[in-house]
């Protein structure tokens, strides 16, 4: 599979392709699916959700990271559609989450912890299959760990770091980007729900 073109900037950077690559495979998306993301940003997350999923609606409340998602996806081929029309393979929606999601969503993405909780309340309440959130800062990991807890969401949280090389003197050294938490779960989700063979 290609991998996604970013040729326009959101000013805020992209999940880095290899979170984007453990954030699918917790997510496990199918074309049956339909995906609903959180803040899309750059667009980097739903362009891959797109090859994968069947439906994916894209929240964003910041009018010009909007038109960066809809520039990159049709950069990578993606056809978008603003009004939900059935045959498009994103719908895009200018709004501030949990307004705007749809109640039909089996896998849920949150690329930031605004109004997280609001938007882990509504997952409950429509039955989401599948979550995971990504936090960069420790306290707010800390916070939704237990908000995943409380609602009987909580799967596993996986912390996890990435560190590039670069050439230094004839030799490698490393530059290392910032850790990430990733918390993951869903409606009836238990620990250890992975070892017995299969989505919950």
């Amino acid at each position: 599979m290609a991998q996604v073109s970013l040729p326009h900037d959101a000013k805020a950077g992209p999940t880095k392709p290899e979170v984007r690559a453990v954030l699918l495979a917790k997510l496990d998306l199918d074309p049956p699916d339909h995906f609903a993301e959180v803040g899309s940003c750059t667009g980097a997350v739903t362009a891959e959700a797109a090859r994968r999923a069947g439906r994916v609606t894209a929240l964003e409340r910041k009018p010009d990271r909007l038109e960066t998602t809809r520039k990159n996806l049709a950069a990578n081929g993606i056809d978008v559609d603003d009004a939900g029309a059935a045959d498009a393979d994103v719908t895009l929606r200018a709004t501030e989450a949990p307004e705007g999601l749809p109640d039909d969503a089996d896998a849920l993405f949150l690329g930031g912890s605004r109004n997280y909780e609001a938007v882990l309340d509504r997952a409950v309440e429509t039955g989401v299959d599948r979550i995971v959130m990504n936090v960069s800062r420790l306290e707010v990991a800390g916070a939704a760990t237990e908000a995943f807890r409380e609602r009987d969401l909580l799967e596993e949280v996986v912390q996890f770091q990435v560190s590039h090389g670069y050439e230094l003197a004839g030799a490698t050294s490393f530059d290392s980007e910032n850790p990430v938490y990733m918390l993951v779960g869903g409606v009836d989700a238990a620990p250890d729900a992975a070892a017995d063979g299969g989505r919950r």
